[in-house]
């Protein structure tokens, strides 16, 4: 697959000539470190899947007026999120077939100008997932730990202004890493982000299942049946952490490349590790794919709207 711009340099080191690239290589493990082909066809099916998928959330969450609360106008901004990734994905396919075929005849400069713009897309996706997983975390937190003032804390105004800030950060911060995306000191201030918010997301998570192990304990001790608004708040938890480990699994070995084109662009090991660049990006696109399928499973009233809006009962 034909990387664009930014991203061809997010594939190995700019200090790496392509001779010491190949010798590191050979010298690293030979055959298995030669990467893998992917076929474009397999970026194009799983791009479509996850745009469809993400579409339908955002019109179950828009549909169904029991829906429209904070919490899922949070979980369809990370839809939106997933969403970028998945147009940005078919964009570039499509823009580099038609560049290949010459169906599409473009001068030099105007073909730079695309590769940014779907780059930012990229980039502006990564910023925002992470925001959105950090704020949905925060939202369950209150919502656990401040249950009787959660409507009060966390207001519809509250929450609009949260939505718009995280939009507004990704869309500045990807236009600066695609402007200075030749320099170590962004590829840390992306990689510091994606740790800071590994941290507080497992901090939050750990405290509130902490509570429930608690709360489960007093339960059987007192013979008492759990509330149900406490129940659908742990059930909740549980349904943001299973996309937080989704999160980490498939970006995860997208941020360790990233890490080590910092620390060790030139050692063997590392360059055999850059090697798998498209894998990592197959891994970042099932992810937009997953997360859809996720939220159906967890929660009966987003599975019951999106069989409606499916069999097109509006």
């Amino acid at each position: 697959m034909s990387m664009l711009a930014p991203l061809r340099l997010l594939r190995e080191p700019s200090n790496t000539s392509e001779g010491n690239q190949s010798n590191a290589t050979v010298g690293a493990g030979g055959g298995w470190c030669q990467g893998l082909d992917i076929p474009n066809e397999l970026f194009l099916a799983l791009g479509l899947l996850s745009l469809v998928e993400n579409l339908l959330v955002v019109a179950a969450v828009l549909k169904n007026r029991n829906l429209h609360s904070p919490t899922y106008y949070f979980i369809c901004c990370l839809a939106v999120s997933d969403m970028l990734v998945s147009i940005s994905n078919l964009a570039e396919m499509i823009f580099m077939l038609l560049l290949e075929h010459r169906v599409l005849v473009m001068r030099p400069s105007i073909v730079r100008h695309m590769d940014s713009v779907i780059d930012m897309l990229i980039c502006s996706s990564v910023v925002s997932s992470l925001s959105f997983l950090g704020v949905i975390a925060v939202d369950r937190y209150i919502t656990i730990f401040y249950a009787l003032r959660y409507h009060s804390i966390m207001t519809l105004q509250r929450a609009v202004v949260t939505m718009a800030s995280v939009w507004l950060a990704s869309t500045v911060s990807s236009t600066i890493l695609i402007t200075y995306y030749r320099s170590n000191t962004i590829l840390l201030c992306l990689i510091s982000f994606f740790l800071f918010m590994l941290v507080l997301m497992l901090v939050l998570y750990i405290h509130m299942f902490a509570l429930a192990r608690h709360h489960l304990h007093s339960i059987s001790s007192q013979q008492k049946p759990p509330t149900a608004h406490r129940g659908g708040s742990l059930k909740g938890a549980v349904t943001l952490t299973i996309l937080l480990g989704v999160f980490f699994i498939c970006w995860g070995p997208f941020f360790f490349h990233l890490i080590l084109i910092v620390t060790c662009p030139t050692n063997p090991f590392c360059t055999c590790f850059f090697s798998y660049f498209n894998l990592f990006l197959i891994l970042i696109i099932c992810n937009s794919v997953i997360d859809p399928l996720i939220y159906a499973f967890r929660s009966q009233e987003l599975r019951r709207t999106l069989r409606e809006v499916v069999t097109c009962s509006w």
